[in-house]
């Protein structure tokens, strides 16, 4: 009998655990998938121009969050939400992680449309490691001596861009910065990823709106007075912000989390060829030697990642040996 799938076909049946290997298989696609349109998103965003990136920041905000009310909608899960409205922890959380995200996403889309994808591709390769070091002074989690190494240079790293460029790499370090903080505050939110970011997206839209409104009332709005091309290529901002996340919550599901740890380097990895390749960034010598000490930490950090889920799967079967 065919498993069953929840509405959006995407999510499975959490009590249905037949076809794991088909499961998983799925999952792997699905991360690719995600990670992909991640990765090549900073092409979309030069179509949305002349539109400024607060502008394109604002009417994401909005149609991400028509789009996932529809999808809220059809999970018919906005009794979960207004739950989460209703908890003052959660909501105060999620009123952080809004703030957060905004940020993050304006960053990511002037990086964009300004050429400093490189910078960009920076940011998204420290993440991991600056989380790993987040979990370390907010919740106290120990780190393996690779991990500690890992940070370490990548650390190191940022030290050595600072003190050789005479500049902080600061668009890295804040989309870094505020990506992993936002991580961990969805971790202590504990929602689920559609409804957590419809909460977020609601909670921006007046802000967003009113932008929108008061450059519409200034005569600097884009919106309807760029042709219905240039309309449509703003609304669909919601797509592209709706549409991977899909592919990253049915994959987070399916797959082994050293697993998805992995295929986030796809993400910056196409941008650091798009920035170099196709929107042509200069790569001096000494930008390229922080890029080197950023990916020498990495490697050692999912070095430690593969070992560490080996090691555990081989005491896992001396276990079951042993009872059986």
């Amino acid at each position: 009998m065919a498993s069953k799938i929840s509405v959006n076909g995407f999510f499975p049946n959490p009590h249905d655990h037949s076809a794991s290997a088909q499961s998983q298989s799925k999952g792997l696609v699905f991360g690719l998938t995600a990670y992909f349109i991640w990765g090549i998103v900073p092409l979309y965003w030069p179509h949305l121009q002349p539109a400024s990136p607060l502008e394109i920041l604002a009417h994401r905000v909005i149609w991400s969050l028509v789009l996932l009310g529809l999808i809220v909608g059809v999970q018919k899960s906005f009794p979960k939400v207004a739950s989460v409205l209703r908890n003052p922890r959660s909501l105060s959380l999620l009123v952080l992680a809004a703030v957060l995200i905004s940020v993050n996403w304006g960053i990511f889309i002037w990086a964009s449309v300004t050429k400093h994808l490189l910078d960009s591709s920076l940011g998204y390769f420290i993440t991991p490691l600056l989380s790993v070091a987040l979990g370390v002074v907010f919740f106290k989690e120990r780190l393996r001596s690779l991990q500690w190494l890992a940070v370490a240079i990548a650390t190191a790293s940022v030290i050595f861009l600072t003190v050789t460029l005479g500049t902080l790499p600061w668009v890295a370090l804040s989309l870094a910065t505020s990506f992993g903080i936002y991580g961990y505050i969805k971790k202590l939110a504990n929602v689920p990823a559609i409804e957590s970011l419809f909460i977020e997206t609601l909670l921006l839209a007046p802000v967003a709106l009113g932008y929108l409104f008061w450059l519409a009332a200034h005569g600097q709005g884009s919106f309807g007075h760029q042709g219905m091309s240039h309309a449509l290529w703003l609304a669909s901002s919601g797509i592209v912000t709706a549409v991977p996340l899909l592919f990253f919550g049915a994959a987070a599901i399916r797959v082994p989390l050293t697993t998805m740890g992995m295929l986030q380097y796809l993400g910056p990895t196409l941008q650091y060829i798009i920035g170099l390749y196709v929107f042509h960034e200069p790569m001096s010598h000494i930008r390229l030697t922080g890029f080197i000490l950023t990916w020498i930490a990495i490697g050692i950090f999912t070095f430690d990642a593969l070992h560490r889920r080996q090691v555990t799967r081989s005491g896992s079967t001396h276990s079951g040996s042993a009872q059986s």
